[in-house]
């Protein structure tokens, strides 16, 4: 079977969902997004359910073949929003050259929901009669799912199998693995005291947080991948006052689940033994998403679609990957998840963000493949 796509449509497809404004924080962006891919996916014979998950978050799509099923063969995962801030669009709406497309999201992932659009119309009658299918489109994956979390993982619960609808690397890779990642709040309160005549009244707050710092420095681990980055400090109101406060936001990687554990009890413990006498240290974990790692069932299916990326020629290789994705929360349950199926591309969340236009019919061609397998 060969695949062909018009892809000119395709980028007028592309362009309807990537010039939206639709940050993680857009609620009305991403319902903007949502009510685009309601009408389509209602259009190939799909329902569509709208979902509310938080007062905070933007609706999520659960959009399946068989609504009654309480089992699903294979579930599609994908997210709605992007990290651009409002007015993104404007400055830069979906532009495109001979080989690539650009845009905010136009591979991160709006070019993978299209794929996954695409995909079910393409696969055969047969399957779409034998298979039950549900696509989950959550609209927080930018802000590491806080609020749509167990919605996903209760659509997981139900599927045998997950495939995410990332973007496929621009060297073809796909994704067997990905790190973990935590971000945490750190805050450190102190003793204000002016600088030049009472300094030894002060406790100061960026000292705490400068020790901090160091300690952490120490806890990356790099033969193991565990890594930890100081990323944004803030702290102090003049030069000429003991700072009474300072906060700083901590991007935690790693591969080891228990290793990220024992690090986060480590900073609790941290917290309750402050280096400079007086200070006070309050440790929130913001976000937290377990290391993704394959399972023997998971082998299982990267055997089965490295089988059928071969019949199609396909330059590609199976990637750990160190950032996230929701597929770290299905494959933590342990249900096999694979990702990467949407064309390739690079320069995520940035504005250098594109898509190769070369890739959308071979990386369509391979999805419709491997659900016609299942």
């Amino acid at each position: 079977m060969t695949i062909s796509v018009n892809i000119e449509t395709y980028i007028e497809q592309l362009a309807s969902l990537v010039n939206i404004d639709c940050g993680s924080h857009n609620l009305h962006g991403i319902a903007k997004v949502a009510d685009v891919l309601t009408s389509m996916f209602e259009s190939i014979g799909f329902h569509v359910q709208r979902h509310t998950v938080h007062d905070d978050a933007g609706p999520c799509l659960e959009i399946t073949n068989k609504p009654n099923a309480e089992h699903y063969d294979v579930m599609l995962c994908g997210h709605m929003d992007t990290v651009f801030p409002d007015g993104t669009v404007a400055k830069r709406p979906l532009t495109r050259d001979e080989e690539k497309i650009y845009g905010p999201g136009v591979t991160d992932m709006k070019s993978g929901i299209l794929s996954a659009w695409y995909a079910l119309q393409m696969i055969s009658d047969e399957q779409k009669q034998k298979l039950a299918i549900v696509v989950a489109l959550n609209s927080d994956e930018e802000i590491g799912s806080r609020y749509s979390r167990h919605w996903v993982e209760s659509l997981a619960l139900k599927s045998k199998r997950v495939l995410v609808c990332e973007a496929s690397r621009a060297n073809g890779n796909l994704i067997r693995s990905r790190k973990g990642n935590a971000k945490y709040e750190l805050t450190f309160n102190g003793v204000a005291s002016h600088a030049g005549s009472a300094l030894q009244d002060g406790v100061s707050a960026i000292y705490e947080l400068s020790h901090w710092s160091l300690a952490i420095k120490d806890m990356v681990n790099l033969e193991t991948g565990t890594t930890m980055n100081v990323g944004t400090i803030t702290g102090g109101v003049a030069v000429n006052v003991v700072p009474d406060f300072a906060q700083a936001i901590v991007d935690l990687r790693f591969w080891s689940n228990e290793e990220a554990e024992a690090i986060h009890n480590t900073l609790l413990k941290m917290a309750q033994s402050p280096f400079e006498e007086g200070a006070s240290v309050a440790v929130k974990r913001l976000a937290f998403k377990p290391a993704m790692i394959p399972t023997d069932e998971t082998e299982q299916l990267i055997r089965l679609i490295s089988a059928e990326a071969d019949k199609l020629n396909l330059v590609y290789a199976w990637e750990n990957a160190g950032g996230g994705s929701d597929g770290n929360f299905t494959a933590n349950m342990g249900i096999a998840t694979l990702d990467g199926f949407g064309p390739s591309g690079a320069g995520l969340h940035s504005d250098k963000e594109y898509l190769l236009i070369n890739t959308i019919a071979p990386r369509l061609e391979l999805l419709v493949n491997v659900l016609n397998r299942f």
